[in-house]
């Protein structure tokens, strides 16, 4: 307890022993400002037990007696430490009073002004050290949460084949305390082609990271039982109407069909923005013939793919908005895909080298975020697809 003014509160119905706790600390602690209440009633009816680092409680009330004034005064002060002051020197009622929350039994009679200061002083530090120490529990939980919710966001791809590559990246925007909706996977199948998705859940917050993992575990599975990718979006947009937790959250979503020959690659985009083809020349863009509604909103026909045709090796770029959705400079232009497009291509280099280094990917978000003049507000993920 430092020596800057000081709130305590006196619950104490007795108008000589609140006179001799006064008097105490007049002469031991002058940084004490004791507020007084006269019952319970007047204590909890006022703010002064918001206010207060300390509260000095006698158990016997007019409105309240024993252990029923302590657990009524903690309920409303919360963390502040209560000290029972009270003229009964009963060992049991001490016992049940520490056991109940209090943090130090007083007997009237038996306590000076040293000893009363420094009981408020233990108090007030024990209680600041319990709550530092729920704070580091709370945080170590938060974390070990946030190590699930990353494994169901950012799972290790399944593909056998060495010669296919999926380099990832993710950031949380910089409010985030939690990983976001954004998620990415990547699975290999019995006929060697490799299917890959990434995607974004609207919004923020746990509730979309729960969902966003919700709907990548479920599309693995559908991938791992091998069934047809226009049908496995049926049924994900069936799952995320019935999971949400708001009729307006939907999810963007890209998914990539690589054939075993390496020549042929099926796109089904779902609201989301296009892919970056990176061969030896410039970046381009894989149009789609068919652009769906993200999931959660009702697409108009049957999914069909959009199919390109492309080289025996070659890298794709799929990425969520939140790589284009910052701004360039001070004003607001937003980098878009033409803008992602040219940072790509300064980043390659002269020769056309695939980014398909964990470290170029890296300095491809870094450079987003000089661009963007610091840190990015929404969450991203970037994938690199690469075939030799």
């Amino acid at each position: 307890m430092s020596e800057s003014s000081v709130k305590v509160l006196l619950v104490e119905d007795d108008d000589g022993d609140a006179l001799l706790v006064e008097e105490m600390l007049e002469d031991s602690a002058p940084h004490v400002e004791l507020v007084r209440a006269a019952s319970l009633s007047q204590a909890l009816d006022g703010t002064a037990v918001d206010h207060a680092a300390c509260v000095l409680l006698d158990l016997n009330l007019p409105d309240a007696h024993g252990l029923q004034a302590l657990e009524r005064i903690r309920e409303r002060a919360g963390r502040v430490p209560v000290i029972v002051l009270t003229g009964h020197d009963d060992e049991r009622q001490g016992i049940e009073s520490l056991g109940a929350g209090a943090q130090e039994y007083l007997v009237k009679g038996q306590v000076d002004g040293p000893l009363l200061l420094r009981a408020m002083r233990y108090a007030i530090e024990r209680s600041q050290a319990q709550a530092a120490a729920r704070e580091l529990l709370e945080a170590q939980l938060q974390a070990q949460e946030n190590v699930r919710m990353e494994r169901g966001l950012l799972p290790t791809p399944l593909i056998g084949d060495p010669a296919v590559r999926l380099t990832t990246t993710y950031r949380p925007g910089r409010r985030r305390s939690l990983l976001g909706g954004d998620f990415y996977d990547a699975v290999e199948l019995s006929d060697g082609s490799v299917i890959a998705a990434i995607g974004d859940v609207s919004g923020h917050g746990p509730d979309e990271a729960a969902l966003g993992a919700c709907l990548r575990i479920a599309w693995r599975a559908l991938m791992l039982a091998e069934r047809p990718i226009d049908e496995s979006l049926v049924v994900l947009d069936r799952m995320l109407v019935h999971e949400r937790h708001d009729a307006d959250i939907f999810a963007t979503a890209l998914f990539v069909h690589l054939h075993a020959d390496r020549t042929h690659i099926d796109t089904y985009t779902a609201g989301h923005p296009p892919p970056l083809l990176l061969n030896g020349g410039s970046p381009v863009p894989l149009p789609a013939d068919r652009v769906y509604p993200p999931l959660g909103i009702p697409a108009p026909a049957p999914w069909a793919p959009t199919r390109h045709r492309v080289e025996p090796g070659g890298t794709l770029l799929l990425y969520t908005d939140g790589l284009i959705e910052g701004f360039v400079g001070t004003g607001n232009e937003r980098l878009e895909v033409a803008g992602l497009m040219s940072l790509v291509e300064r980043l390659r280099g002269g020769d056309g080298g695939d980014l398909d280094d964990p470290a170029l990917l890296t300095a491809l978000v870094r450079a987003v975020e000089e661009l963007n003049g610091g840190e990015l507000t929404d969450d991203l993920a970037v994938a690199l697809l690469s075939w030799t």
